[in-house]
């Protein structure tokens, strides 16, 4: 057996692959970013949906709302005293149409109405 003892150092470089994509750094200008942010405090709005529907991480977009919330550029709607909703009467058919009816209002519906769409209906319907 013997008394001395060997060692190598190993040194090593990044392995960039030939065939993965470089990342792109993105940069978005402040009215791009207001804007999509402003998407995001609409009544109902879905942070992460739209994230992804610009193609961000959600992380990102909610990073950019406390951003703005800190700043004081925005502020948080107080919440609305909104009446209770009561069903007069419920009825559930097979059919391509749906009929809502507010008070003394009637809205009616097909199935290729944009969901957005018909809740802006409603909610003009509500504050009429």
């Amino acid at each position: 057996m013997s008394d001395s003892k060997n060692f190598e150092v190993l040194t090593a470089e990044p392995v960039r692959l030939a065939h993965s994509p470089a990342r792109r750094v993105r940069t978005w200008s402040q009215e791009e970013k207001t804007r999509i942010v402003t998407e995001t405090f609409a009544p109902g709005a879905n942070v992460s949906a739209i994230a992804r529907s610009h193609g961000l991480d959600p992380s990102q977009v909610y990073a950019w709302r406390c951003q703005a919330l800190e700043s004081g550029m925005v502020a948080p709607l107080a919440e609305a005293r909104i009446k209770p909703v009561k069903f007069a009467r419920f009825d559930a058919v097979a059919s391509d149409m749906v009929e809502i009816i507010i008070g003394d209002v009637v809205v009616r519906a097909g199935g290729d109405v944009a969901a957005d769409r018909l809740a802006a209906v409603i909610r003009a319907v509500r504050a009429a």
